[in-house]
């Protein structure tokens, strides 16, 4: 999804507007101070985790012999699903 950039001056004045396009047409904006990208607007169900945050939670996870085994089934069945995206540097 393509973000809105937009000035925190712009994200102040239209608050309830940004959340509102935020949540139900899905925009994310990026705020913008001084010409320089200062934070995101997103929808919460577009939030998503890098792969060292995600490695770090399986590190930090203690799972009995069973929950690993269905857990990693769960993962070879959701990446025989899972697409690749269009642009892989977004």
């Amino acid at each position: 999804m393509k973000a809105t950039t937009i000035t925190v001056t712009e994200a102040a004045r239209n608050f309830s507007d940004c959340v509102n396009r935020a949540r139900y047409q899905h925009v994310t904006f990026v705020l913008v101070k001084n010409g320089r990208p200062v934070a995101r607007l997103a929808p919460e169900a577009e939030q998503q985790c890098t792969g060292r945050e995600l490695a770090d939670a399986l590190h930090a996870a203690s799972l009995a012999p069973r929950e690993a085994r269905d857990w990693h089934r769960d993962l070879r069945a959701a990446r025989r699903t899972l697409t690749t995206p269009g642009d892989k540097w977004q």
